[in-house]
């Protein structure tokens, strides 16, 4: 097999899910990690003669089509259609779509996507599959705006992005030839956003959408922020490629990627020094949306205009969320999406589908195994007939599939569950309380038995605290269940841990940090981890790695205290003074086993993949100079009254 046929392989991804490429690379390079240079061969050849096969298929079977379509407002947005070339005998086919940012390309009529559908089955059994550049974008005309709010009230003539998914929609039934009058939408990340806008005010034609790790709010927990906290890695690597601004419609890509000039992100990083110096020693001004958001550090109008959670209301389709439990990127998004769907739109079919995979994993990887972890079987092929029997339900009359309202996967248990409700209706909720000593258990402390009051450790912007032990300067996708004991070995990492379980143990649901802390400084962030600790003795079949003692994330969040009080109004810590911060954690699904220990880390930097908090109050981190960074000692209380804890929901066994 030719390597330009291999590499064609590893980026087709792009094509295949409307990803962003740099995003894809990362997912691509993690499903062949761990193997013999002799098996990446063998799998990225295996891989690319699939490629080559459905290539093969879709130029024989599908005629290619462009059309640029007049919007409300005049302008017209770029789109590709592939109708099955036996549509002209009589059959009629539904209408498949994605919108996206990253370029429907390749362009011109004779040029065809490898890929049309998230599988070969789509392909087969046949579909009009139509891929659309969002207003603004390459061939689409008009300007481009990140994460467009939503208009709640519209005129004739305002657009968002929800207007010109409808008014595509209507075009393309009245337009496209041998369609049945039915469409149906999905994308992954950023296509997943404008799934999710898609459906706002349904068309009468869309059947059925698939929001997949969709993007719901930029501030509060996707991609670019982590509760207040800045995504340094993701949005410096992201943003200096994507979305330049552009004269007029063109079908040549000028997103191009950064050049760091070293492998080694974390001294990257380290060098670049405090945010401010981002402008004059790289971007030069030349990069708006990083001006954006370094012109607005706190969650103001510009940010919740841009939380798409409250207008996702008027839902007639049917929808299938599906996110990853180890997506780096967008977890909260595909999360909240479904809440807010469920909560807006009663009485519509609304499933929540969650599996073991990292960003897009259900359709770029086997989901066996991500970093330190592995779930004993190939567990998107689970899934990827479940997406397909849905839309061909809703699309072609197909057989109703069998799903629930939520499809879990119990990540320690590895196995799929299947709930009426999600968080489930019958979980307890309890804490986890830290006590002196590093212990970790549901009683609150006693101050007659624990005679620390507090744990301290000294934080220093100079030498944070790694978010993983690689070194790249793509941000990793592997870190999420990856060995800790690299950080529990650190002074300025914090660590309380149960005694041997007895039973059983399974989280469902919500995890929420209640930290008593205080500071030297007066600013700081805390990051708290989940962590499940594997017996010290552990069999190890031949050629794998024995995992005893090993401590595998599970979960972990940032939060900046500064927004302990409020997202918009930040406050600085007073010195020395104890300070209540709470903050919501992700979702989880996870049994620690008998025999394990659940554990608990704290920290206060996750370098470079969180910027570095200064830890001496300033107004806007991004204005910070590198003189404002300082040391400083943090407090994590553990007495009666200052109780620190993580609050969880503990899911009943099933012989309770």
């Amino acid at each position: 097999m030719s390597k330009a046929l291999r590499l064609a392989w590893i980026v087709v991804g792009v094509v295949m899910s409307a990803a962003a490429p740099q995003i894809y690379a990362t997912g691509a390079a993690g499903s062949i990690v761990g193997k013999s240079e002799q098996n990446a061969e063998q799998v990225l050849d295996e891989k690319a003669e699939q490629l080559k096969l459905r290539s093969d298929y879709i130029r024989k079977n599908y005629s290619k089509f462009e059309y640029r379509i007049p919007m409300r407002d005049g302008k017209r947005l770029f789109t590709a259609v592939y109708i099955p070339n036996d549509a002209s005998a009589g059959k009629r086919y539904p209408m498949l779509m994605q919108r996206t940012p990253y370029s429907v390309g390749p362009y011109g009529s004779a040029q065809y996507k490898h890929l049309l559908g998230a599988t070969a089955d789509y392909e087969k059994d046949g579909f009009i599959f139509v891929f659309q550049d969002v207003r603004g974008t390459h061939m689409s005309e008009g300007d481009y705006v990140n994460m467009r709010p939503q208009i709640e009230k519209k005129s004739k003539t305002d657009f968002d992005e929800s207007t010109d998914t409808y008014d595509t929609i209507d075009w393309l039934i009245r337009n496209v030839p041998h369609n049945n009058g039915k469409l149906g939408q999905w994308g992954i990340s950023y296509p997943g956003f404008y799934t999710s806008t898609g459906a706002i005010d349904s068309h009468p034609a869309l059947k059925a959408v698939s929001p997949q790790a969709p993007i719901a709010d930029w501030f509060r927990g996707d991609d670019m922020h982590r509760n207040g906290a800045f995504n340094l890695q993701m949005a410096f690597g992201f943003f200096s490629g994507f979305a330049k601004p552009r004269p007029m419609p063109t079908d040549i890509d000028t997103d191009k990627a950064f050049h760091y000039g070293t492998p080694d992100g974390y001294q990257f990083f380290i060098d670049l020094g405090a945010l401010s110096n981002a402008n004059p020693r790289y971007f030069k001004n030349a990069i708006p949306y990083w001006n954006e958001i370094a012109q607005h550090p706190n969650y103001d109008s510009y940010w919740q205009s841009r939380n798409l959670l409250p207008h996702l209301k008027n839902i007639k389709a049917a929808v299938l969320t599906v996110g990853g439990w180890y997506d780096t990127e967008d977890l909260y998004g595909p999360l909240q999406t479904y809440k807010a769907i469920e909560k807006q739109n009663p009485g519509i079919s609304n499933t929540l589908v969650i599996g073991p995979w990292t960003h897009g994993g259900w359709t770029r990887s086997d989901g066996d195994k991500v970093g330190d972890t592995n779930f004993g079987f190939k567990t998107a092929l689970s899934y990827q007939p479940v997406e397909f029997a849905f839309f061909k339900h809703h699309l072609k009359g197909g057989a109703k599939p069998d799903l629930p309202q939520a499809w879990m996967f119990e990540t320690g248990a590895n196995r799929w569950r299947s709930f009426d409700a999600w968080p489930p209706r019958n979980v307890a909720p309890k804490s986890l309380y830290f006590h002196a000593d590093g212990k970790l258990d549901f009683s609150a402390p006693d101050d007659t038995t624990d005679t620390a009051a507090f744990d301290e450790y000294l934080s220093d912007p100079a030498k944070p605290v790694p978010y993983t032990t690689e070194i790249s300067t793509r941000w990793s996708n592997q870190y999420v269940a990856a060995d800790q004991r690299f950080a529990s070995r650190r002074p300025d990492v914090v660590t309380y841990q149960t005694d041997v379980l007895e039973r059983d143990v399974t989280l469902a649901g919500p995890l929420t940090a209640n930290l008593f802390v205080s500071t030297t400084g007066s600013d700081a962030d805390f990051v708290v981890k989940l962590i499940d600790v594997n017996p010290a003795e552990m069999k190890a079949a031949d050629g794998e790695v024995n995992r005893g003692a090993q401590q595998t994330l599970v979960r972990g969040e940032p939060f900046r205290a500064r927004f302990r009080e409020s997202f918009s109004v930040p406050k600085p810590l007073v010195p020395n003074e104890v300070s209540k911060v709470n903050f919501n954690i992700n979702d989880v699904l996870h049994t620690f086993q008998r025999g394990h220990r659940i554990m608990v880390q704290v920290q206060s930097s996750w370098f470079p993949f969180i910027d570095r908090n200064p830890q001496s109050f300033v107004p806007n981190i991004f204005e910070a100079k590198d003189s404002d960074f300082i040391k400083a000692t943090h407090r994590i209380y553990h007495v009666k009254a200052q109780a620190s804890a993580l609050q969880v929901q503990v899911l009943p066994a099933i012989d309770e």
